[in-house]
């Protein structure tokens, strides 16, 4: 096989993450929206359609081992294809969060909410601002931005602790609020796990450009 045909391979790839980053990222906004609106069937369709991100998911891992088995890439062409195997693991995992966020949305029903949400939308739209960069410089391997992503995280960590507190507040004073305030603990959590998934995408753009493979600590701008 030739130099050109692995490209082509590594790029029909990259199309396709950047594609399941798409449908997850609607999918993360929109089930937020849902709850937020109280629409049920656009939860419901949300929901659903997390079975389309699944079988996106195990066809780029197919892809990805069939021309590691059939291309034998070395080097950096290796670390590129694992590194899209386990990034669409994450974008999966992603997925999962919005359909939880979604099945939120169905079980509450017609419960009016505790107060009108802003810091969880706000959560949302970080999260998939923060996927959508973080995919971008997977793809244009993009070290500096992968390494300047991960602080973002801490707005989200702000905004869930700000939530919580909130939340809490509300359950201390009207017992009658528990099982809401709960489930919308579970939304911002769903949230901050998929802020932390980011952090795991930028990882892996990271061990693309220098071969390591690490945690990035963002105290000191640079992987450790």
């Amino acid at each position: 096989m030739t130099r050109e045909t692995l490209d082509h391979q590594i790029q029909d790839l990259h199309n396709n993450i950047l594609a399941l980053g798409s449908m997850v990222e609607e999918a993360i906004i929109n089930a937020v929206n849902a709850l937020k609106y109280r629409n049920i069937e656009a939860a419901q369709v949300i929901y659903e359609a997390d079975q389309t991100i699944n079988r996106k998911r195990f066809d780029i891992e197919s892809a990805a081992i069939i021309t590691i088995a059939t291309q034998q890439p070395m080097a950096r062409d290796l670390r590129i294809l694992a590194s899209v195997i386990d990034i669409a693991g994450e974008l999966e995992r992603m997925g999962d969060y919005a359909k939880g966020i979604a099945q939120i949305t169905i079980r509450l029903g017609n419960e009016p909410p505790i107060k009108p949400l802003i810091d969880i939308p706000r959560m949302a739209d970080v999260t998939a601002g923060m996927l959508h960069r973080a995919l971008g410089a997977f793809v244009n391997v993009d070290k500096e931005c992968a390494l300047s992503l991960p602080k973002e995280d801490d707005e989200v960590d702000q905004l869930y602790n700000q939530v919580y507190r909130e939340l809490l507040t509300f359950m201390i004073s009207d017992p009658s609020t528990i099982d809401r305030a709960t489930y919308l603990l579970w939304v911002a959590h769903n949230l901050e796990r998929a802020a932390d998934r980011v952090t795991n995408i930028c990882e892996r753009t990271v061990y693309i450009a220098t071969g390591i493979l690490d945690e990035i600590d963002v105290s000191n701008d640079e992987a450790h």
